[in-house]
C-alpha cells in the first residue's frame, strides 16, 4: 500500500490500519540495550535484593526503575532551574 493510501485511509477513519503495517521491523527510539557491569558492595546488594523482593521484581528491574527516575527527576531540575544571566 503506498502511503497515499495508508493516509488517506487513516485519515477517513474507515477501518483499523495495523493490519496495512509491518510490526515485525519495529523499533522504539533510545531503546536498544547495551549490556553494562557495575559493582556493587554487598550490603547495597542485600538492600537492593530485599526491596526488589518485597515488590515482587527482579534485582535489575528495580536498578533500572530507580535509575530512570533519578535521571528524569535530573533532567526536569535542569529545565526548571532559571538561565543565569553572565555578568559583565
Amino acid at each position: 500500500m503506498k502511503a497515499k493510501s495508508l493516509d488517506k485511509k487513516f485519515d477517513e477513519n474507515k477501518s483499523d490500519i495495523t493490519d496495512e503495517l509491518d510490526l515485525s521491523s519495529i523499533k522504539r527510539p533510545n531503546q536498544t540495550q547495551k549490556r553494562v557491569n557495575v559493582d556493587f558492595p554487598t550490603w547495597m546488594i542485600d538492600s537492593l535484593d530485599k526491596e526488589a523482593s518485597r515488590l515482587g521484581v527482579t534485582r535489575q528491574s528495580i536498578i533500572k526503575v530507580w535509575l530512570a527516575e533519578r535521571l528524569e527527576q535530573l533532567t526536569f531540575d535542569k529545565q526548571m532551574r532559571p538561565t543565569q544571566k553572565p555578568r559583565g
